[in-house]
């Protein structure tokens, strides 16, 4: 009965069932030569734009070349008369499924993408982005990791620090350094400028150019507050700011200025 089944088969629908096969091997070999001509088009272009991770670049080249895979499977699927609309169905509905899962995942490797495309900062940047401030150790396609300059190694989803705002100090070429100090009522405040310009402008790796800001910030009971403002690049930073401090406490004292201190009055209201 087999035999019988086979050879009216063979006899009916043999040379038909042939060309199908044909068609299909054929379909195959030229759809994988097509898609390795797409994929290897994409991952050009991406390279000649220099502003995507290679690592990024491969996951991009396997991820496409797969769907059209899939794509040609379907197509080849049709050939032989079988239906792809139920395949196509259910592979929507592990879509759904995945994604529903793994949302949090899907959603830090879309906002890896945008980073790794758009580059608001770089390894070796310094950075403040989802509340963590320090240098960028790697910007990977799920996480940014951040070493804070207490040396702590943070990993920080990509999903949460595209949604938050992100500051870059290593973006240009210099920054300014904040620092204050504060004089007693009986001492000249231009004086104390004067003093301090040529001070904080001869700590190492402070820039000429813009100058160093010392002007009178604000009047406190205690006496006049200086802003001191130096600039130097992002790499300096932290030295030139303990400089800058070291420079203020050495240049008062030596112009004998006294420490500044509440007013009597001041000390009588606060005691009462």
């Amino acid at each position: 009965m087999n035999t019988e089944v086979i050879w009216t088969f063979l006899s009916t629908q043999g040379a038909d069932f042939a060309l199908k096969v044909l068609g299909a091997l054929a379909a195959w070999v030229v759809g994988r030569w097509l898609i390795g001509i797409v994929v290897a088009l994409i991952g050009r272009a991406l390279e000649a734009g220099k502003r995507v991770d290679a690592t990024l670049i491969q996951y991009l080249k396997s991820i496409i070349s797969v769907l059209l895979t899939l794509v040609l499977v379907l197509a080849i699927l049709d050939i032989f008369g079988v239906h792809t609309t139920s395949f196509a169905a259910l592979f929507a509905g592990a879509g759904l499924a995945i994604g529903a899962a793994w949302s949090g995942m899907l959603g830090n490797f879309a906002a890896g993408v945008f980073l790794q495309v758009l580059r608001p900062y770089k390894v070796g940047d310094f950075i403040s982005a989802a509340g963590v401030t320090g240098t960028v150790k790697e910007l990977g396609l799920f996480a940014t990791t951040i070493v804070t300059p207490d040396n702590v190694l943070t990993v920080v989803g990509n999903n949460k620090v595209i949604a938050d705002t992100i500051q870059n100090y290593s973006a240009e070429p210099y920054r300014r350094v904040d620092c204050v100090a504060k004089v007693a009522n009986s001492v000249d405040a231009q004086d104390a400028i004067a003093r301090l310009r040529p001070a904080i402008a001869a700590i190492p790796n402070v820039r000429t150019t813009p100058a160093p800001d010392i002007e009178i910030l604000q009047f406190t009971p205690e006496g006049p507050l200086l802003c001191v403002r130096p600039y130097t690049h992002t790499d300096h930073y932290w030295q030139v700011y303990f400089d800058t401090h070291k420079a203020i406490v050495a240049t008062f004292g030596a112009a004998g200025y006294p420490v500044p201190e509440t007013p009597v009055a001041h000390r009588m209201v606060a005691a009462g």
